[in-house]
C-alpha cells in the first residue's frame, strides 16, 4: 500500500506544480502582454526642441522608460521651437517642451489649455547673444541688424537685456528668423547680432572675432524650461501626466548611473559630437526634485515660478509680446512633483 500512496502523492504534487505553473503565465500577467496593451492604449504625443534640458527626454525612447512606466509616448522633434509651441496651442499635441515666458505666450489662446507640470531645468548660461568683433556693450548694439526666433526665449533674453541698461527692442533692427537660420545668418555676415540657443550658437561662433555678449546666466531663474501639458490631457489622464513626471526623474537616475552612454545619446539626439556636447552642460542647470519643489512654491524671487510668472507677464504685456495676461494660476500644477515627492517618502 506505501507504493501506491507515494505515487498519489506525487501525482497531486505534481497537479499542484501545474497549476501554479499555469497561474503565473495567466495572460493577465505575461510582461509581453503588459507591454502589448501599453502599445495598443491611445499615445501620448509630445513635442521637444533643440535645448539641452530637453534632450534626454530622447535617453526614455531609447531606453524604454516611457514604457516602463506604463506610457505609450509618441515623441515629436520639432526643429524650430517655435512650431513646437504653436501645434501644443492648436491641440495637435498632448505636451511640449517649453519655458515660462512662452507658455505665458501661448496659453491664453490655447485651445485644450498649456500647464506646466515638471521643471527639467534653468537656462544658465546656453541662451546667447553673440555679436561681431566690433559690439562690445548692449549700447554698441543701437541701430545693429539682430536676427532672432521673435516673440520667443532668446527675444525675450535680448529684451531683459536692453531694459537693463535702459534700451529696448526698438533700439535694434531686429531681423526675425528661426534660431538655426538666425545663426547661419550670423555666420554667412548678413547680421551684426544673433540670440541663440544650443547648439545653434556653436553655428554662429564660427564666424571670425565673434563673441557671447550677453547670456542667460547674467538672468538667473528667468528661463525656467518646462514640460508642459494641456489641461485636457490632465483632466482626462492623470495617471499618465504622472507617469511622465515619474519619468523624467527616471531619466535623470539613468544619466547618474551611465553618464557616458547617456553623453552618447544626448549628443546623438544633438546632431553634435561628444566633443562638442561638453559645451553645453555648464549652461544647463538640469533640476532635481527638491529644486522643483522650490520652483513651484510662492516666494518673492525669480526662483519661484508663481513670482516670476507675474513678472513676465507684465513685462511682456508691457513690451507687447502679448496682449493679455492668462490665468496664472492654470498655468502652473505641482501636483504632480508633489506626488512624486510623496511616493519617494
Amino acid at each position: 500500500m506505501k507504493i501506491p500512496k507515494l505515487l498519489s502523492l506525487c501525482a497531486v504534487f505534481l497537479l499542484s506544480l501545474v497549476l501554479a505553473i499555469s497561474c503565473n503565465q495567466s495572460p493577465n500577467t505575461k510582461p509581453s502582454d503588459t507591454s502589448q496593451a501599453v502599445k495598443d492604449s491611445t499615445p501620448i504625443v509630445m513635442g521637444y526642441s533643440s535645448w539641452p534640458g530637453w534632450w534626454p527626454w530622447y535617453i526614455a525612447e531609447k531606453e524604454g522608460l516611457f514604457e516602463a512606466n506604463g506610457l505609450n509616448v509618441q515623441l515629436k522633434w520639432f526643429d524650430g521651437y517655435l512650431e513646437s509651441m504653436e501645434a501644443l496651442a492648436a491641440g495637435k499635441l498632448d505636451a511640449n517642451c517649453q519655458t515660462l515666458n512662452d507658455t505665458i505666450s501661448f496659453a491664453a489662446d490655447a485651445v485644450n489649455g498649456e500647464v506646466a507640470v515638471l521643471v527639467n531645468d534653468n537656462s544658465a548660461g546656453n541662451d546667447k547673444i553673440i555679436v561681431t568683433a566690433e559690439i562690445n556693450s548692449l549700447k554698441d548694439l543701437k541701430g545693429k541688424k539682430v536676427a532672432i526666433e521673435e516673440g520667443v526665449v532668446d527675444d525675450f533674453l535680448l529684451s531683459l537685456a536692453l531694459e537693463e541698461k535702459g534700451m529696448s527692442r526698438k533700439d535694434v533692427e531686429i531681423v526675425p528668423l528661426e534660431t538655426g537660420a538666425a545663426a547661419a545668418a550670423f555666420a554667412a555676415g548678413k547680421v551684426d547680432a544673433v540670440g541663440a540657443f544650443p547648439p545653434f550658437w556653436l553655428t554662429a561662433l564660427k564666424r571670425k572675432g565673434s563673441k557671447e555678449l550677453i547670456s542667460s546666466k547674467a538672468f538667473p531663474g528667468a528661463i525656467p524650461d518646462l514640460l508642459v501639458v494641456t489641461q485636457k490631457l490632465i483632466d482626462e489622464r492623470p495617471e499618465q501626466v504622472q507617469g511622465l513626471v515619474n519619468t523624467w526623474f527616471d531619466i535623470l537616475e539613468f544619466m547618474k548611473n551611465n553618464p557616458n552612454k547617456a553623453d552618447e545619446l544626448l549628443a546623438e539626439r544633438a546632431n553634435v559630437s561628444v566633443e562638442e556636447f561638453q559645451q553645453f552642460k555648464e549652461g544647463t542647470r538640469i533640476f532635481t526634485l527638491e529644486e522643483n519643489l522650490e520652483a513651484f512654491s510662492p516666494g518673492n524671487s525669480m526662483k519661484h515660478m508663481p513670482f516670476a510668472a507675474k513678472k513676465m507677464s507684465q513685462f511682456m504685456l508691457d513690451v507687447g509680446f502679448i496682449q493679455k495676461v492668462p490665468d496664472l494660476d492654470k498655468i502652473l500644477d505641482d501636483q504632480f512633483v508633489k506626488a512624486y515627492a510623496a511616493g519617494r517618502s
